[in-house]
């Protein structure tokens, strides 16, 4: 075992980025790249979505009902045909689930960039090497296997001899490989040495993902494949020169994508499209198990990605931020609800490259009578739904979908030009709309597509209600007193937050639809204050116990909450990529970046527990919005991060409803939560807590054949020069110790980069008195010394991950909590949503 050298950790990987980085045959340098297609002449025109309804069971067979989607379009379309109302729709859908605008460029690169961690092709494979086939990919993995695809046995001659899951002959052809109706983008060896396929790639057996035929694979790359070493020989697939005959690129669909909730299949390994929804987000979904393939836990990126539960994904992973903070995949339920609630307290300002952002009312397909019109006015006014957790992306409901496209590798050759991929290291700057639109086909094709993907959302992405699942009948409450007491226990205590229904006066309380620009913490403090009263709960019980509450009703306001109120992880709030000048500063508004600090929050010592006092940064930071709670019932554990409560895999209603009992009691009874932290609370009150922490000794380790070749040269003297840092074939650097809190090491700040460099240099001068075979005792009391240190340039200081939410709760300030029969008749009818 080698010595922590954190000072090399940086300097090593930074260096392995450089080398890892090809030269880009479509130009050189933010601003003057072009994607692959317009390099080649493709414009976006050539890229146009498809108008196959392939995914017609789907979604409750919604597209099967032209009338239907008609119906739930006309009031934002007025005299919309049913053809033309389904024809949308297909679009829409087709875009999410198929579409990946040649993002299949940076997933080959960051299998690069990641050393070797991240192999989307292992992901797909079935090779018995693997911990993972198609007999065991959603409970392993937690990804949808697409019907209609068949476990492979053996390599595949068409594939070069992968083990890629097969087309079941029953079902005819993927209409989406059509590369005639479809031509791939041809460049370099696509299309001369390897065939160029579709633009929609080939599917691979995994909803949201498809295989495209790699640029890169000429004939010195084919002579030199062997598909058998691949999966088996460390020496030739550990290998940053090695060209893999495919990329895989990835769909909006492979994360949001899920099992319908309210008709599960019986076999979740084996779906039926009737068994599957666009909206539910991917709630099983192991990051750490797809981004690392091997799934090793003596990695210490295996340990970090860990800390993403199953159904959170940290956004920022590839534009890091330096604050690792995973986040739920966001369900999609009743848009148009929150399209009205954003027309009432969503007003913001645009200014510099947000105002590039497409709206509604820009679109030739929306006509003028259209509400969707209301949501902009010139020159610089927005109203906007808040989609990101942090509120961040509020531009429209246009430009936050298209950012999603970007964070998932749209025009990558041009992102990648603002920042170092996965650990950072320079100063990042800002992607920018217009370059986007004059450097990059695909990125117009997709402002081009992602008005149909919003009409998709608005007529398909109802609830999924408890009451129409098989059994769920069995899990509801007869009791018609105790339904009648929760509603006025959710009116109370839930609905100031999780309601788009509401008092007229709450409206009275943010002046000029939002009161963003002006006094927002003061004008959320007085709307608070008065949410408290009897004459808030009064009207509000009043709405809420109308037959209709529920009906288009999103179960949020979409306010931003400060986190001091919330006492929630701060990770997420304090995140900062979409603040002025950061990589999202074309997708945030003016009205985000200008917002004050929310004020201080109680954090406390990792290792001591001891309490202090953290600032909360402005610019944007330190505010949550509500989660709504539409479908609660079918997406426990809970908090933003999925920390609380039990996981059951299976996605059926009796497993759903399990880790909903427990998830919600531990919500409600905050002293039943699980951890060996005593956490400390506004109200003095404490109850047991998590930090993540490493769970045996971990390493970060890079491969030899991943190293500059220079490096590779030296090896063998480095070795003998440096025992401590180059292992068996390649460097390694650790142990880290078991039990090291991980943020601690993942949201070092290199932002403070004076502070950072003397805290390393103190480490380095620590670590280097460990002994050679230093055990993991003697490891963790030399790194004992370095918490404080580290602590000092940590950029989210906040470590335990399952706090806060105390609200109906005797952990509360300023309010009495709930008695446990009020908490039961709560839970009761939050069963109904």
């Amino acid at each position: 075992m080698k010595a922590v050298r954190i000072s090399l950790l940086l300097a090593a990987f930074s260096l392995l980025l450089q080398a890892c980085s090809p030269s880009n045959i479509c130009g050189e340098g933010a601003g003057k790249v072009r994607d692959e297609a317009l390099c080649v002449g493709r414009d976006a025109d050539s890229l146009a979505g498809s108008d196959i309804d392939y995914f017609a069971d789907m979604d409750y067979g919604i597209s099967k009902d032209p009338e239907e989607v008609a119906r739930r379009l006309e009031p934002y379309i007025p005299g919309i045909t049913p053809q033309q109302a389904r024809d949308a729709i297909v679009r829409g859908r087709n875009n999410w689930i198929v579409w990946t605008a040649g993002n299949d460029a940076l997933w080959d690169e960051i299998s690069r960039v990641s050393v070797g961690n991240l192999d989307f092709l292992k992901t797909l494979s079935n090779h018995p090497s693997l911990k993972f086939s198609r007999d065991n990919r959603w409970q392993y993995l937690g990804v949808v296997n697409e019907p209609c695809y068949n476990k492979a046995e053996g390599p595949r001659e068409d594939r070069y001899g992968l083990w890629l899951d097969v087309r079941d002959p029953d079902c005819g052809p993927d209409p989406f490989e059509d590369e005639v109706k479809y031509p791939g983008v041809e460049i370099g060896a696509r299309g001369k040495n390897i065939p160029a396929g579709s633009y929609y790639g080939y599917g691979t057996g995994i909803v949201g993902l498809r295989l495209f035929p790699n640029p890169d694979f000429d004939e010195e790359a084919e002579e030199n494949w062997d598909p058998e070493r691949y999966y088996n020989d460390p020496d030739y697939y550990q290998n940053r020169d090695l060209v893999k005959p495919y990329r895989v690129g990835m769909s909006c669909g492979f994360c949001h994508v899920g099992p319908n909730p309210a008709n599960p299949p019986a076999d979740p390994e084996n779906p039926e499209w009737a068994n599957l929804n666009s909206n539910p987000g991917a709630q099983y979904f192991w990051v750490d198990r797809i981004f690392m393939w091997d799934a090793d836990r003596s990695s210490f990126p295996f340990q970090l990605f860990h800390t993403s539960r199953p159904g959170a994904l940290d956004t920022s992973l590839i534009s890091s931020d330096y604050i690792n903070n995973p986040r739920t995949m966001n369900a999609i339920y009743n848009l148009g609800a929150r399209m009205e609630i954003a027309s009432k307290l969503g007003r913001e300002k645009l200014a510099g490259g947000g105002l590039n952002n497409k709206q509604f009312n820009q679109l030739d397909a929306v006509p003028e009578q259209s509400p969707l019109n209301q949501f902009y006015e010139e020159p610089d006014t927005v109203f906007t739904p808040r989609v990101l957790k942090d509120g961040a992306d509020s531009v429209g409901a246009l430009g936050a979908l298209n950012r999603v496209y970007i964070n998932i590798g749209l025009f990558s050759q041009e992102w990648l030009e603002h920042f170092k991929p996965l650990i950072g290291g320079k100063p990042i700057t800002p992607f920018e709309i217009e370059v986007a639109r004059k450097n990059s086909s695909y990125w117009n094709a997709n402002e081009t597509q992602t008005p149909d993907l919003a009409l998709f959302l608005l007529a398909s992405a109802r609830p999924d209600y408890l009451a129409n699942a098989p059994g769920g009948e069995q899990y509801l409450s007869r009791d018609g007193s105790q339904l009648e007491r929760g509603k006025e226990v959710f009116a109370d205590t839930c609905a100031r937050c999780h309601s788009s229904k509401l008092p007229e006066k709450t409206f009275d309380f943010f002046p000029n639809h939002g009161c963003v620009e002006d006094g927002y913490l003061q004008c959320f403090a007085n709307y608070w204050r008065w949410s408290q009263s009897d004459e808030f709960k009064g009207q509000m019980r009043e709405i809420v116990k109308q037959d209709d509450f529920l009906d288009d009703n999103f179960l949020s306001t979409e306010l931003r909450v400060p986190v001091t109120l919330l006492e929630t992880n701060a990770c997420s709030p304090l995140a900062t990529n979409g603040i002025g000048g950061n990589i999202w500063d074309n997708f945030t508004s003016e009205s985000y970046k200008k917002l004050p600090s929310a004020g201080t929050l109680t954090v406390q010592h990792p290792i001591s527990g001891e309490p202090w006092n953290y600032e909360l940064p402005a610019d944007g930071r330190g505010y949550t919005r509500p989660a709504s709670l539409v479908s609660l019932w079918s997406s426990a554990p809970y908090l933003l991060n999925n920390t609380v409560g039990d996981f059951k895999w299976t996605g059926s209603v009796a497993d759903r409803m399990a880790s909903f009992d427990d998830s919600i009691e531990k919500m409600l009874w905050p002293e039943k939560r699980e951890g060996d932290f005593e956490v400390i609370t506004r109200s003095g009150k404490t109850h047991p807590g998590v930090i993540d922490r490493t769970s045996e000794q971990s390493y970060l380790r890079v491969a030899s054949g991943y190293l500059p070749s220079s490096l590779q040269a030296l090896e063998g003297t480095l070795a003998k020069l440096l025992p401590w840092l180059f292992g068996d074939g390649g460097v390694e650097i650790g142990p880290i110790p078991t039990g090291t809190p991980i943020n601690l090491l993942s949201n070092i700040d290199m932002e403070k980069r004076e502070e950072v460099i003397k805290v390393l240099l103190e480490a380095k001068k620590d670590l280097k008195a460990l002994p050679e075979n230093a055990s993991d005792e003697e490891a963790k009391a030399v790194f004992a010394d370095l918490v404080d240190p580290l602590l000092a340039v940590n950029k989210c200081p906040d470590f335990v991950v399952n706090k806060g939410h105390y609200f109906g709760t005797d952990y509360m300030v300023d309010e009495q909590g709930l008695s446990d029969d009020d908490k039961y008749a709560l839970i009761a009818f939050l069963k109904t949503l």
